[in-house]
This record gives C-alpha cells, sequence and structure tokens, in this order.
C-alpha cells in the first residue's frame, strides 16, 4: 500500500491516541536501518523507545522466533513451560533476583511489582503499610496504577481521580524522599534514569540513601528498569553502577528484542507477597515470547553488547560536548551508556526531531525540550561519528548556531 492509503485506514479505523504521527511506514529493516513503504532508508538512533536492543532483523532473534512459532506459539500457564524455565534462570543468573514472573509488556511488570509490594506486607499482618513513593517526572506505565505512581500531571488528568495511596517527591531530594516514606509506606519505586523525564539520572549518593532509608524503615525498593535494563546505560542494569541491590526490579522493551514482554524479578524475600492465585497471566510468559526473550538477553551477554552500549556511549557523549562547545543551542547532555539527552534552548526539540528525520534520522524525546537517543546496541562510533554532522546541521537550520 502506498503511504496516503496507511495514513487514511488509520485516521478512520484507529483510536487517536498518537496524534499526528511522522509521516512513515516501516516495511522492513537491518541493522540500524529501517526501509519504508517509499523506498527511502532511515537511520534509526531510537530503536523504538529503547525496544529493538539488536537492531532489526537480527538472525539469532529471527531465526528464535520463526522456530518457535513452527512448534508451539502458545499454551496456558496452567502447563510447565521449557523456555519460560530457562529465561527465568538465565535473568536470576545474572542479576540480584531469586525468582521472576513475566508479563507482556512494562506496564503490566510495574502493575505486578506494586501488587507484590502490597501482598508481602498483607500477608505479615502489616495492611496498614499499602503507600508508595514515586519521583516526580518519573513514568512507570498506562495502567490505572501505574500512571499513579506516575510523576508527570499530563498523564493522570484526564483519568482523574487516580487510586490513592501514590506519593510523589522530587529526584535527587533525599530531605522530602525521607519525610515522605512514613509508617504507611510499603515501597518505593524509582528509575536509576528517568527517561520519560528527560533523561534524568539519579546519583549514587541519592541511591545509596533510598537503599538505607529502605532497610531502616522496614520498605521495600522496587527499580523500575524498563528503559534502562539490558545494558543500555552500560551496565547489563542500571542499579549495578550504584552499589545497590532493590528488591524488586521490572523489565521490559530490550527484554524480547522487539517482541512484546516484560518482567518482574525478586528477592526471595519479596516474592513472598504471592501466593498461587493472587496474580496471573493469560499470554505472559508463552513459549514463543521467552524464545525470543531468551535469544535477546543471550544476544546481549554473549556478544557483550553492555560493554559496547558503554564505549560507544562514552564516545557519543563527548562528541556532543564538543558539538555543545560550539553551538549555544545544547544546553547539557546528560545520561548514561546509549541513554542519552541532549538538552536544548532556544530551538524546539520537537522541531529538532522531525528535521533529523527529513536527513534520515530517527531519534526522540522527552521531558523538558529534550532529545533523546537510544538506539540499538549494536551501534558503532562511526555511525555516532555519521551522525554529529547532520545534527549540527539541523541546529543551525533551526537558529541554533553562534
Amino acid at each position: 500500500m502506498k503511504l496516503e492509503e496507511i495514513i487514511d485506514l488509520d485516521h478512520k479505523y484507529y483510536v487517536n491516541t498518537f496524534g499526528e504521527r511522522v509521516p512513515v511506514c516501516f516495511e522492513s529493516g537491518k541493522g540500524l536501518v529501517l526501509k519504508s513503504t517509499e523506498g527511502k532508508e532511515y537511520i534509526d538512533l531510537f530503536a523504538g523507545v529503547a525496544v529493538s536492543a539488536l537492531g532489526h532483523s537480527h538472525p539469532a532473534l529471527v531465526n528464535a522466533i520463526t522456530e518457535q512459532a513452527a512448534k508451539l506459539i502458545h499454551c496456558s500457564n496452567y502447563y510447565y513451560v521449557e523456555s519460560q524455565g530457562k529465561l527465568a534462570k538465565l535473568l536470576v543468573e545474572n542479576s540480584f533476583a531469586d525468582k521472576v514472573f513475566f508479563t507482556n509488556s512494562g506496564a503490566e511488570a510495574n502493575e505486578a511489582a506494586l501488587k507484590l509490594a502490597r501482598g508481602y506486607y498483607s500477608k505479615k499482618g502489616q495492611a496498614e503499610k499499602f503507600e508508595f513513593v514515586s519521583l516526580n517526572h518519573s513514568f512507570h506505565g498506562r495502567t490505572l496504577a501505574t500512571v499513579a505512581a506516575t510523576g508527570t500531571e499530563k498523564y493522570q488528568a484526564p483519568f482523574a481521580p487516580m487510586p490513592a495511596g501514590f506519593k510523589k517527591v522530587d529526584a535527587n531530594n533525599f530531605p522530602q524522599l525521607d519525610a515522605a516514606a512514613g509508617p504507611s509506606v510499603c515501597a518505593i519505586i524509582l528509575e536509576t534514569i528517568m527517561g520519560e523525564g528527560g533523561v534524568i539520572p539519579l546519583t549514587t549518593d541519592y541511591l545509596q540513601k533510598v537503599r538505607k532509608l529502605c532497610d531502616e524503615r522496614d520498605i521495600l525498593m522496587i527499580i523500575d528498569e524498563v528503559q534502562t535494563g539490558l545494558g543500555r546505560t552500560g551496565n547489563l542494569f542500571g542499579y549495578e553502577a550504584h552499589g545497590v541491590v532493590p528488591d524488586i526490579m521490572t523489565l521490559a522493551k530490550a527484554l524480547g528484542g522487539g517482541f512484546p514482554m516484560g518482567a518482574m524479578l525478586a528477592s526471595n524475600k519479596a516474592a513472598s507477597g504471592f501466593a498461587p492465585g493472587d496474580h496471573g497471566s493469560t499470554y505472559a510468559g508463552g513459549p514463543l515470547a521467552c524464545a525470543a526473550g531468551l535469544a535477546a538477553v543471550g544476544e546481549i551477554i554473549n556478544s557483550n553488547l553492555t560493554a559496547n552500549a558503554k564505549k560507544v556511549g562514552e564516545f557519543a557523549h563527548a562528541k556532543l560536548l564538543e558539538l555543545q562547545a560550539e553551538l549555544p543551542s545544547i544546553k547539557e547532555v546528560r545520561g548514561q551508556g546509549l541513554m542519552i539527552g541532549v538538552e536544548l534552548t532556544g530551538v524546539v526539540a520537537g522541531d529538532v526531531k522531525s528535521k533529523c528525520f527529513e536527513h534520515g534520522y530517527l531519534v526522540g524525546i522527552a521531558g523538558n525540550n529534550t532529545l533523546r537517543l537510544l538506539p540499538p546496541l549494536i551501534v558503532t562510533e562511526k555511525d555516532i561519528q555519521d551522525f554529529i554532522p547532520v545534527l549540527k546541521l539541523v541546529l543551525i537550520e533551526l537558529g541554533g548556531g553562534n
């Protein structure tokens, strides 16, 4: 179909939750390159919001999905699933966790984490511990509970009133958190880098103080690694860079390499919050999803893509700082590994995104006028080197030069 026909179908039949989309439809991809229905190629530096960690059409992932689909796509969780057990083992052996529960998305993973925290204290006879503390400008999902945990009002306003029991404090402001974490709080949920909030890193000092507070006040620490997890930050998990260990962690995005799935990981202590029948899912942890997860996570670990994310991320950060020295429109460069935010001033990040698209590059935006780069973990220094002059040209075109 032609692009105009596809757009007409969307306008006529699809619920308009995404607004006017970028005018392109992709029909194939290989590595960092996506090819549109109109035959134009684009370099993907956004990876479907950090999902396509292996790039597009990676042989390991394609083979795993096609081979499993030919054998068995779905079976109920009433039965044992071999790939489910294998993927759970792989995640446990490479993290702090003792147990895993699979979901279909990051929002569902966070929903499970919130339920688990309440269940843990309920089973201890402490049902009065039911509140959560999260951070302003955070993002944890689109279900009602995860929207309530999300610290961004625009996601909440149309659906008020929100479920009760959620407090918000400012990131990296420990006195605020200390004051909010009263006896009724069961868990603190946070991202080590707030992605949707504008690629805002939490400091090591702050995270270590949060961990200490949780230990002292019998509060569970939930780290949402939906975006930061599985190599994105230059560590397999974001928490590893800060010398802290959560009680519960959530994953999604890169977990299936593009196949939709998520996971909630927990210590044995926290996992005791669920008993048989307390939680479940019809689709989650099925043979096809877990085959994809085994391929994606296995490739990230075995090909040491975490190290590549660290190396290329440092290169990108250095090049962006050089560009900042040349152009007043770059206010700040933030992030870690291949999770990079470029806060802009004097130009609109949305306009920069559109201009980059015209030049054949896919990038994202987030937070307060921030350009967001989340390339596949297979990206090279040359890929970044090629992009920098394009970004410079775009910023100058939009009036962001000297």
